[in-house]
């Protein structure tokens, strides 16, 4: 893994810091108490030890990765707040874009591909559709290229 930035929302390190705490106090000792028991059976080759011990590694590197996350965090600003905004697309922007005449506006927030969730209307900068929109401005026409070809959209506003 490359030691870059993870890009985060204060929501997204917050909730990337109680998981970690989560993982810390809780599972790994639930993990540690499993195994313990599956040693008292007395066999080291049954299957719930051997799903323990999975689990066990699973908890660990994901306590790994989020320690690696947390620790490369850089805070993506907060557009939501009065004074916050920029004319032009960053992360941490609300975008508007329609993508035909006529058609509703969707609304995107630009975010790390951590907290992305384009259900939720969060997109990653690392998107197709993010990247395109990085940089641009309200009224500009934005062209990217999706697994299903080329679309164009047009952005309505940015905040």
């Amino acid at each position: 893994m490359a030691l870059e930035g993870t890009y985060l929302t204060t929501a997204g390190l917050h909730e990337l810091e109680e998981e970690l705490d989560q993982l810390r106090s809780v599972r790994r000792q639930e993990v540690a108490e499993r195994i313990q028991d599956s040693k008292e059976v007395g066999e080291l080759e049954n299957a719930e030890y051997e799903e323990a011990k999975n689990e066990q590694a699973f908890v660990e590197g994901r306590i790994q990765e989020l320690e690696m996350m947390i620790a490369n965090a850089v805070i993506i600003p907060d557009h939501t707040q009065a004074g916050a905004s920029s004319d032009v697309v960053e992360l941490g922007s609300i975008v508007a874009v329609q993508m035909g005449k006529g058609k509703k506006a969707d609304t995107y927030t630009i975010v790390g591909s951590t907290e992305a969730s384009p259900t939720d209307g969060r997109i990653s900068n690392e998107s197709p559709l993010g990247k395109a929109l990085l940089g641009k401005k309200a009224g500009q026409k934005v062209e990217f290229k999706t697994p299903s070809g080329s679309q164009s959209i047009t952005i309505v506003s940015v905040q």
